[in-house]
């Protein structure tokens, strides 16, 4: 059978499914909205964000976006996705495959799957977040909604906010600092400012930024010439690595510049690298407790 003749079968079979449902609840989301089940058990997510929202949650999907950088899975959630249905990453999802597995829900993003939402919601409902930089904590509350799970997701906000408020208590005057976050890329560098993930994280501890760092928006795009405007009292870097080498071969072209050799925080000792997957491209709950321990033990304050 052709995909697109499996396609249309297999969404006329979940439409059926769909109307034998008990719609209980009418979800608002930023394409419109959504009649979800009262307890979605079929649940695909199309984000590495949601997908870590869900685990938090006690959810395993039936079908996640893979992992940016895993195979499928970032390691970090690696032994909880055993028996999750890859449906190729966030841009460019694998309508067939979504279908085939019948969801009773589906959660997405309008940054990454606007143009297919028609799809997808007409194989189930689907509850479609704004954006995903910044602070992961909106779209979380947005998919334990679609869960009818909100009790559930306010007590893991809460218990993440009790885990920034004591390392918040054991950093001390280390939260002086300005701290610059660097990510190398294939040609270029990204230089993140406060409405990133690492950006909203380090903010929420109340370390301080370097000045091109310290506003609200995502990140700005260098090259070499910019390396002056990297520093800070201390570096955090990761590399994004699309497997050939080209980040990996910026990262060691930067470090080997004289320009950054003279940077005050290479000088002083206080350059880090770390996981981009933790710190940038998971983007969610999971990601930031791991962000929160791997300060703690580069500050050495770990418990």
């Amino acid at each position: 059978m052709k995909p697109a003749k499996l396609l249309c079968c297999a969404i006329a079979l979940s439409i059926l499914t769909i109307g034998n449902m008990a719609m209980a609840r009418e979800v608002t989301h930023s394409l419109g909205t959504a009649e979800v089940p009262d307890e979605p058990r079929r649940v695909v997510v199309l984000t590495n964000e949601g997908t870590e929202a869900l685990l938090a949650l006690g959810v395993t999907p039936i079908g996640a976006a893979s992992s940016w950088n895993g195979d499928p899975w970032w390691d970090h959630i690696e032994d909880r996705m055993a028996d999750v249905t890859p449906l190729g990453n966030e841009s460019a999802v694998n309508l067939e495959l979504v279908a085939a597995l019948q969801p009773d829900l589906i959660l997405a993003t309008r940054l990454r799957h606007e143009a297919i939402y028609p799809q997808l919601s007409a194989i189930a409902p689907t509850v479609v977040s704004e954006r995903l930089r910044g602070d992961w904590k909106e779209n979380f509350r947005l998919y334990a909604e679609a869960l009818g799970k909100t009790e559930e997701a306010e007590r893991a906000i809460s218990d993440y906010d009790a885990e920034v408020a004591d390392l918040r208590e054991r950093l001390g005057d280390h939260l002086q600092e300005k701290v610059s976050v660097i990510r190398f890329m294939p040609g270029y560098i990204r230089i993140y400012q406060l409405d990133s993930f690492s950006g909203v994280v380090l903010k929420q501890l109340g370390f301080h930024r370097p000045e091109n760092q310290d506003v609200e928006e995502f990140s700005i795009q260098v090259g070499t010439e910019s390396i002056p405007d990297m520093d800070g009292d201390r570096i955090f870097h990761f590399t994004w690595d699309t497997g050939n080498g080209d980040g990996p071969d910026m990262a060691h072209d930067i470090m080997s510049n004289p320009l950054w050799q003279s940077l005050s925080a290479v000088s002083s000792g206080r350059v880090h690298a770390v996981s981009d997957a933790i710190w940038n491209t998971a983007g969610g709950i999971l990601a930031a407790r791991l962000m929160l321990a791997d300060i703690a033990r580069i500050y050495g304050v770990d418990q």
